[in-house]
């Protein structure tokens, strides 16, 4: 008896659908190291804005560092090999929503 039959289970996280399923990717990313801003195009027209200060290795680091990055994966995540670093868009669209529910909960939280 075979026991190892593939199933085409569908994730039951909307945001692993969203990535894998789906598509969604990043397209490019503008490194603005004075701004303190990280700004990440999506394929579906959306941009992502985070702090660099948030990553230490990328605050650490020239604006020439943080200007070579690569995609990995055809855009599910960003690697700079120099500063060996690499943000998942998964992991980027979870913070997003952690901090929207908790803004939402609690206004007075001072998150931004």
């Amino acid at each position: 008896m075979n026991t190892s039959r593939k199933t085409n289970k569908r994730s039951s996280d909307p945001i692993d659908r969203l990535v894998h399923e789906q598509g969604l990717r990043i397209q490019d990313v503008h490194v603005h190291k004075e701004l303190d801003v990280l700004l990440l195009l999506l394929s579906n027209g959306s941009v992502i804005k985070v702090r660099i200060s948030d990553y230490p290795r990328l605050k650490r680091a020239s604006p020439d560092k943080l200007n070579r990055w690569d995609l990995i994966s055809k855009g599910i995540g960003v690697h700079w090999e120099e500063l060996d670093e690499d943000i998942s868009l998964s992991g980027l669209i979870r913070n997003m929503a952690l901090e929207e529910a908790t803004l939402r909960l609690n206004p007075q939280s001072g998150i931004v």
